[in-house]
């Protein structure tokens, strides 16, 4: 059987992943509540293999790792750092400074293709932007977790989501509102 593959990412409503260093909203934008803190620690309780590519894991590192400066300490982090995750890089070695991940090198769908094809669990993919933009376009994201914050980020918007993505054709499968403005959109991608 092969696992589920879920990109999960969040967003300003204008597209953007993050915001610049001249951005002073905050983590989440300052818009999380307690629906969306608790819905997190409902999608990350479920047993799973994280994947994340080798950026993605250097920032996650440098937030969320136990040896960082002042790391983030709440359930929603916490949840994802104890998972089993992949990081796919060509330039990272090991040690890794989180407690259970391990470096895959080599082609990024080909790695993912064999994890797919042998994990037990689903694979949740958080951020990441250029491996799951290339993992898309080889059609191995089974599913986009889309969280979108009531924001505009037009002046410090950094990180365009599908800035030279593929054509996708999007099925909503799942839609929630958290908070009363975060939503929630799960789509299954077809390459259009």
């Amino acid at each position: 059987m092969t696992a589920t593959y879920t990109w999960d990412v969040f967003s300003s409503l204008d597209g953007f992943g993050s915001y610049d260093e001249n951005g002073d909203w905050g983590g989440y934008w300052g818009k999380h509540g307690p629906e969306f803190l608790d819905r997190r620690v409902e999608v990350l309780a479920e047993e799973q293999r994280m994947v994340l590519g080798g950026n993605a894991f250097r920032l996650f590192v440098r937030l969320l790792s136990p040896s960082a400066p002042e790391p983030v300490d709440d359930p929603v982090n916490t949840r994802m750092r104890n998972l089993p995750t992949t990081v796919v890089s060509n330039k990272l070695e090991g040690p890794l400074d989180w407690p259970d991940a391990t470096v895959e090198g080599g082609d990024a769908a080909d790695v993912v293709r064999r994890l797919k094809q042998e994990s037990d669990v689903p694979l949740r993919s958080h951020g990441s932007l250029s491996l799951n933009r290339a993992l898309m376009a080889a059609g191995l994201v089974d599913r986009v977790q889309l969280t979108v914050f009531p924001v505009l980020t037009g002046e410090t918007g950094a990180a365009p989501l599908f800035r030279g993505a593929a054509d996708f054709d999007l099925e909503l499968l799942e839609s929630r509102t958290l908070d009363g403005g975060t939503l929630e959109l799960t789509y299954r991608p077809t390459l259009h």
